[in-house]
Formats: structure tokens, C-alpha cells, sequence
């Protein structure tokens, strides 16, 4: 037998957890795999650091899910947050301590996928991958996954991590399934420093004309993030909003650096989080704040919870553990994440009917600000609010109630 099909070579050559995407999600993966001394491989089909669409707001569930030591590259720190009704009745609310922060996406990314490499996992970008496989030719026993790359390489591991984005492959494999799905569409806006002065340490969040839209402008140093999401289906309209968007700002005379489109995808309540040896996280598994689309959070603490369990999963000697330990990861995800998606997808089925109430709610009843600065803060969560809070409880029991018929509630 020669050396290269020597059984020591096979187990050289099998990885014990490889993560498709380097993106939050599996960045977190890779670290949380790597760090519990796994051999971990995490491949990208990008090369780093690459742009992504997103308004880049740092929440406090994002903060404490970083791992130890990271040091957040942030832009700004707001501390006022401006709400506005598709335009009018704008007010603006401030607090002491700042509310959240914001990056951008291509350093922060960077960033995490640096501190997975100093855990011990290993890079390798401009990999496309084509397809998973756990059973066939390519597969050598039933405790492996063949990963498939575009132009025929196989790479062999014990467990897969998908966490390759909203139109993910590994997604299809498991059969993840979509209940929502969004158009988010932002422009990268550079503006002299007198402008960007005006927005420091301010946000914008506008209350759309479309059921379910809003608008909002993050203040970056020099440059203002300004988007706009909405239901797809809509896309000449929800374009027709960015542009009325950025008139209304007074920002249209200046030439964005970058305009950019993105489908959020939000899972159905039964949709796999696994299917065999193989895990899906992130915006992959669908997972995401269905009213206000934050997606960060959701990316980082899944890819944590993903990369703790595909270590268990590459150690399974058999299906009935493999099993289990992937029960044991969907039962993690939908006690936290999935618990603030429910109520989340109940705010937004509420927001798309009364956006005014929501509106007049968070610039003038202290108790709904405050809610909102606990949240952004990392304080408490949607879940653990209506679960803890009698008050919200009743308000969210009234927002489920439907409107009369001549719309006389909003």
C-alpha cells in the first residue's frame, strides 16, 4: 500500500469541523471549534476583507457573543437616536450611555476571522464550494462529510458548519425553509466633515410607506450608511424610497461610493437547523430579528452555539449520537434565538399594520424608549422583555389584535 492511501494519511487528510463562510456566523464557528482544540478548516470563496451589505450596528447581544480579547473597530457610538414616520413628525431621543456602536462590515469580518485563525483554525479563501455530500463514492465512511469545491477538489471532515450567507448551498442541503424574505438596499455616502459633524453620534430611523419598511442612516466618520428594507415584491418601490429617502436627507447632491442590494431570509418555525453531520447558521439557517431584520447577533451567537455542537458532532461515533447531538444544537438555537423571533415575527406582523402606534409608542412613552435602550444595550432581550415584563406583555397582547376594518386604530 502506498503512503498516500495509508489509514494514517486518511485521518491527516479529514478535518475535524470545516466552516463554509467566513462571515460572522462562521467566523464564530471556526473560533468556537478551533478553541476547544478541534482541527478546523474555514473556507471562503471571497477574498478578505470584502464588502457586505449591511447597516453595521453593533447591539449588546453582539458585544458579549465577541470572543475575549476582541476589540471592536467602531466607527461611531450612538447615543441619540432620531425617529421619523415616513418623513414627518421626526423626534429625537438621547441617552447617557451609548446605545450601540457601528462598524463596518469588511474590517469587523476581518477581524473575527483573525481571531479564529489565532485559535487555531485555518483559511483558505477563493474557495467556492459546489456541494455536500455524506453518502456515496466521495464518501469514505459514515462518520464523514465530503465538501465539494468548484473544480472536482474534495475536502473530508468529521462535521460541516454552513454559514455561507442568505442564498447558502449548504442551506439547500439541510432543506432549511423561508417564511420571509426581505429587499434591503443601502448606499455608502461620503459627505464633507460639516455633515458629518450634524450626525455624529445620531441615527436615523424612519418608519417606511410600505407595510413592514423602514429606513435608516448610521453615521460612519466621513460616511453615512443610508438603506431602506421592505418586503420583497416590492422592488421598484422600495427603490423609489431610498431615493425619496436620501432627497428628504438633503444627501442626494452627494455620489454614494457604493449602492448595494441584499435579500434577508427569515426561516419558517419548522425549518432543520441539520441534516447528518451537517449544522446551518446564521443568515444560512435563517436566522434573524424578523421585525428589524438585525442579523449580527443572530450570526454570532449561532455560529457559537454551531461551533460548540459540530465539535460534539465530529466526535459521534454513530448516527443515533450524531442525532442527538444536532437535536441537542436545535433545541439551544430555538430556546434562545428562536424565542425572540417569535416575538419578533409578532411585531412586525403588528408594525405592518400600525407603524404610527410604534411610532408614537417610542418618542413618547418612556416605558417603550426604555425598552429599546435595555435591548440595543444587551440588558434584556425581546424574549426575556415579554417573558419578564407584565407591561409588555399587555402591550404586545394589544398589538396582536387586529385593526377595525376602516383602520380606525392607526
Amino acid at each position: 500500500m502506498s503512503s498516500e492511501n495509508s489509514s494514517a494519511d486518511d485521518v491527516r487528510q479529514v478535518w475535524d469541523v470545516v466552516v463554509v463562510g467566513a462571515g460572522p456566523a462562521g467566523a464564530s464557528a471556526a473560533y468556537a471549534a478551533a478553541v476547544a482544540g478541534r482541527r478546523v478548516l474555514l473556507l471562503e470563496k471571497a477574498e478578505l476583507p470584502r464588502y457586505k451589505t449591511c447597516g453595521g450596528g453593533i447591539i449588546g447581544p453582539s458585544r458579549d457573543a465577541l470572543p475575549p480579547g476582541f476589540d471592536l473597530p467602531l466607527r461611531d457610538r450612538v447615543h441619540a437616536v432620531t425617529f421619523s414616520h415616513n418623513g414627518r413628525f421626526a423626534r429625537t431621543r438621547r441617552s447617557k450611555q451609548m446605545l450601540f456602536g457601528l462598524i463596518n462590515r469588511p474590517e469587523f469580518d476581518q477581524q473575527l476571522v483573525e481571531h479564529a485563525q489565532k485559535a487555531g483554525a485555518e483559511l483558505r479563501t477563493g474557495a467556492t464550494v459546489q456541494r455536500v455530500e455524506q453518502h456515496g463514492s466521495a464518501v469514505p465512511d459514515r462518520r464523514t462529510v465530503a465538501v465539494v469545491l468548484q473544480g472536482g477538489e474534495t475536502v473530508l471532515a468529521r462535521a460541516v458548519v454552513g454559514a455561507d450567507g442568505s442564498a447558502s448551498r449548504i442551506g439547500a442541503h439541510v432543506g432549511v425553509k423561508l417564511d420571509q424574505v426581505d429587499l434591503g438596499l443601502e448606499a455608502e455616502i461620503p459627505v464633507p466633515e460639516t455633515v458629518a459633524e450634524d450626525w455624529k453620534g445620531r441615527v436615523l430611523i424612519d418608519w417606511g410607506p410600505m407595510p413592514g419598511s423602514y429606513g435608516w442612516v448610521f453615521p460612519k466618520g466621513d460616511t453615512l450608511t443610508v438603506g431602506v428594507i421592505s418586503r420583497r415584491g416590492e422592488g421598484a418601490a422600495t427603490k423609489r424610497y431610498l431615493e425619496d429617502f436620501i432627497g428628504r436627507l438633503g444627501l442626494a447632491g452627494f455620489e454614494p461610493s457604493i449602492s448595494s442590494g441584499h435579500l434577508t431570509r427569515c426561516r419558517a418555525d419548522d425549518s432543520p437547523l441539520s441534516r447528518g453531520r451537517v449544522l446551518v447558521c446564521g443568515d444560512a439557517a435563517g436566522l434573524l430579528e424578523p421585525w428589524t431584520r438585525e442579523g449580527i447577533s443572530f450570526a454570532l451567537r449561532s455560529g457559537r452555539l454551531a461551533g460548540e455542537w459540530a465539535v460534539r458532532i465530529a466526535e459521534a461515533h454513530d448516527a443515533v449520537d450524531t442525532r442527538r447531538q444536532a437535536l441537542n444544537y436545535a433545541f439551544a438555537v430555538k430556546a434562545g434565538l428562536g424565542v425572540e423571533m417569535a416575538v419578533g415575527k409578532r411585531l412586525l406582523a403588528a408594525f405592518e399594520r400600525r407603524p404610527g402606534v410604534f411610532h408614537a409608542a417610542l418618542t413618547g412613552f418612556r416605558p417603550a424608549w426604555k425598552a429599546f435602550m435595555d435591548i440595543t444595550r444587551g440588558a434584556t432581550s425581546l424574549g426575556e422583555l415579554v417573558r419578564t415584563r407584565p407591561i409588555a406583555q399587555r402591550a404586545l397582547m394589544l398589538l396582536d389584535r387586529r385593526p377595525e376594518p376602516d383602520g380606525s386604530e392607526d
